[in-house]
């Protein structure tokens, strides 16, 4: 059997049991966020959201699929992003998550087997609590980005993002000091923050299952 065609269990199965939670997303935070309270979602008065990572095979390797915000956005405007947004009244991160995804990259809701969720995540800049909800689909989607949320979209392969070199870091001024912060290098994009974080811990879940790497032939 193909190990891409396992994916799909062997990840629910693992998402379904104990997480690697914040120390996993704290490998990615920037100096300024290194006290997991400032990441747990436990008592912050946020408005809730959930964003999707979404995982699909393309020419033989895992990819997840990220964004590029526009710069006309309100908040984290240019940066680099899952599929996501906030919850509309009676709606449940999943569902936002999904919702979102179509809106922003025409993404069919069908077409996504959702698989679990990952550990929440506060942000403070937008006082948002983040719920990343992991979906597979069985074959690429069918792209159709929204022009004026979306400036790009970035198909990333799993085993680039797992390589060593991918994982940098900088000094940066934010906030008024300088800032130790680490980033996954992906073209001229640096993919931090939030985004960089749940990532950490995705590849963390992937790495312990073997499903990171590039397949090796049968």
């Amino acid at each position: 059997m193909n190990l891409l065609q396992i994916v799909p269990d062997v990840l629910a199965n693992a998402l379904a049991g104990p997480l690697p939670g914040l120390n996993a997303q704290l490998r990615m935070a920037p100096s300024y966020r290194t006290d997991p309270s400032q990441v747990s979602v436990v008592d912050k008065d946020c408005r809730v959201g959930g964003v999707l990572v979404l995982l699909y095979p393309r020419d033989g390797l895992l990819h997840v699929l990220l964004t590029v915000r526009t710069h006309v956005l309100r908040n984290h405007s240019g940066q680099v992003s899952f599929p996501g947004g906030g919850c509309e009244p009676g709606e449940s991160p999943r569902e936002a998550a999904l919702r979102e995804a179509q809106e922003e990259c025409g993404v069919e809701p069908a077409s996504i087997r959702l698989l679990g969720g990952l550990t929440p995540l506060y942000i403070p800049p937008s006082n948002f609590c983040i719920y990343p909800q992991v979906g597979f689909s069985a074959t690429p989607p069918d792209l159709r980005p929204h022009t004026d949320e979306v400036a790009a979209l970035l198909e990333v392969p799993l085993p680039f993002l797992a390589a060593p070199g991918t994982r940098q870091a900088e000094f940066w001024e934010l906030r008024g000091q300088q800032v130790r912060v680490p980033f996954f290098a992906i073209g001229a994009h640096k993919v931090w923050g939030a985004t960089a974080m749940v990532l950490s811990e995705l590849l963390t879940i992937l790495g312990r299952l073997g499903l990171s790497q590039e397949p090796q032939p049968s």
